[in-house]
């Protein structure tokens, strides 16, 4: 029997009420009529003012549930668990707080993140097998793992930036559980753990929200995924603000890598991403909760407000592949006139693009020079700029080992924070191709739409791997053949990781002072960060002789040799 003295004050998803009673909510404003499905039989909800359906009814953890809009029966939106597709019913699961008591986080100064994909991490590709793992990343010096997401999509498997039901933890990994349990054993390793969410798209298999609520979307606002969320209304708001406390309340993450904010249109002030921010915080959990962006604008906003802790800085990925593969397609042909330059750049500054002229390229950005280095994530390779090649290749297969050590060096001892991809703390050569798991005309779009992309890669050449077909998947898990050197790889991750904590990190908490950073020659620069408690100097060279640095704490590399690193870090 529907209860509705009480209405809860949500908008989205089922949540425990009194006794064995919970309350269920969907906004479908322009519904003429909703049921809840319970219990194989449908029950009418009430409509509110601000058109929302809501209603009380008898259950209990594990019950399926959904509801029927205007006769037709969908998953609930907020599902936190799926019985079975994004196609079945959803599962009442209770929103327990994680038990974090003893974990105080990680301060970000100290982060050195590893970016994981969960189906690919292991042979079983679960959160349990990932979590077995942990204490190794921990040992090598890792401080913080970066999950891929893992909102439920259609099918099996995905990279995971096509989901669909961002409540519901994608089947294939584990159970709501199971990822609770993956954090807690990431938190005993030491081991602060981000989630990558997307909330400026959904994926294009199995989101009811366009049959439930088609005013969730703005069809005069395109994006490349079709029509923009739209975030100008309240409903559509906290579909995000809930999701994202969930992740850190419920489940225990240390913060979140938010993809793609530039496409996320929100004309409303505050935006999404401060208020965001804003709730988080106030959720008073006893530890620090850290966001990162990924922003294509080049934009410090978000940076300079205080709300998130860092952005991807693509820059400087796209100034060290231009510089080592000579590669000048698409967007790295800005990037290819003087890589040496904007590497230089980057090394100071933080992003290269900030607003100034750009041969090959449209002038975005702001100046970023006056940010922290640990604004910053650097890297040399991620998901997006491996698997996003024809062939899936990572650099060191492009590039070789020897200027690879010189780059894994350079990243892991620079003041910005850095983070590898997974197999790249071993050295791995396996390439990490893009795949999915969608059947009949959706697999048959996307081989098509994959073929056509690359046209505009020259150098990526060879035919593109079958999106769609299993051997591409389960050929993109570095683990399963570690190369011959993996061990003496590891070794020098660690090695770096352990310089890093003892002597940059400590200096990163002082404060900054200034950067200089000047070409030695072609492809070779010196720098040099002063902090209050002491400076780094390094020297690189990537195909030039180099010159010595006397009394360096870490050497690769001997001097007159055409790839050489050296580092000094001296304290006041």
């Amino acid at each position: 029997m529907t209860d509705t003295a009480a209405p809860p004050a949500h908008f989205w998803g089922a949540h425990p009420a009194a006794g064995d009673t919970w309350d269920f909510a969907l906004w479908a404003p322009d519904a003429g009529q909703v049921a809840l499905r319970l219990h194989q039989s449908d029950v009418a909800l009430e409509r509110g003012d601000d058109g929302v359906w809501r209603g009380r009814h008898s259950a209990r953890a594990g019950d399926r549930y959904g509801f029927v809009v205007d006769g037709t029966f969908v998953p609930d939106p907020a599902s936190r668990r799926q019985d079975g597709s994004v196609h079945d019913a959803s599962i009442l699961v209770e929103p327990d707080a994680a038990d974090t008591r003893g974990w105080s986080g990680r301060d970000w100064a100290e982060a050195a993140i590893l970016e994981i994909h969960v189906g690919t991490f292991t042979e079983e590709g679960t959160f349990a097998a990932a979590a077995r793992h942990l204490p190794a990343l921990a040992e090598t010096g890792i401080t913080m793992v970066e999950l891929m997401p893992v909102a439920q999509f259609a099918g099996d498997r995905g990279w995971g930036y096509d989901g669909v039901l961002p409540f519901a933890p994608h089947p294939a990994y584990g159970t709501p559980e199971d990822l609770k349990d993956f954090v807690a054993a990431a938190h005993r390793a030491g081991l602060g753990v981000l989630m990558d969410v997307v909330y400026n798209h959904f994926g294009p298999e199995g989101a009811y929200l366009h049959v439930t609520s088609p005013r969730f979307f703005d069809e005069g606002t395109d994006t490349p995924w079709g029509p923009a969320i739209d975030y100008s209304l309240g409903p559509v708001r906290e579909f995000a603000l809930q999701n994202a406390e969930m992740w850190v309340r419920d489940y225990g993450f240390d913060g979140l890598r938010l993809d793609a904010v530039h496409a996320i249109a929100d004309p409303g002030a505050p935006h999404l991403i401060t208020e965001m921010a804003e709730r988080l915080r106030a959720l008073r959990l006893g530890r620090p909760v850290h966001l990162v962006t990924e922003d294509e604008r080049n934009l410090p906003v978000f940076q300079d407000e205080g709300t998130a802790a860092a952005t991807w800085n693509d820059d400087y990925h796209h100034a060290v592949h231009a510089l080592t593969t000579g590669e000048a397609d698409s967007y790295y042909a800005p990037f290819a006139v003087d890589p040496m330059c904007d590497l230089v750049t980057a090394l100071e500054r933080g992003q290269v693009d900030e607003g100034q002229p750009r041969r090959n390229g449209t002038p975005r950005g702001a100046p970023s020079g006056h940010l922290p280095p640990t604004a910053f994530v650097n890297a040399n390779q991620t998901h997006d700029q491996i698997g996003n090649r024809a062939q899936g290749d990572r650099l060191i297969a492009l590039i070789g080992p020897d200027p690879m050590r010189v780059l894994h060096a350079l990243l892991l001892t620079s003041p910005y924070i850095p983070m590898l991809f997974m197999g790249e703390e071993i050295g791995a050569r396996t390439p990490f191709r893009f795949f999915v798991g969608f059947e009949g005309d959706l697999a048959d779009a996307v081989r098509k739409g994959r073929a056509e992309e690359f046209k505009a890669f020259a150098s990526f050449g060879g035919d593109v791997p079958d999106p769609v077909a299993r051997d591409t998947f389960t050929g993109s898990r570095p683990y399963d053949d570690p190369p011959e050197d993996a061990a003496d790889w590891n070794a020098l991750t660690r090695t770096l990781l352990r310089h890093r904590a003892e002597k940059v990190v400590p200096l990163l908490r002082s404060g900054r002072v200034e950067a200089g950073v000047g070409q030695t020659g072609p492809r070779a620069l010196r720098a040099l960060w002063r902090f209050e408690a002491g400076q780094i100097e390094t020297v690189a060279a990537l195909g030039t002789p180099h010159d010595p640095m006397p009394g360096a704490d870490l050497t690769q590399g001997a001097p007159g040799d055409n790839y050489g690193f050296a580092t000094k870090v001296t304290f006041t």
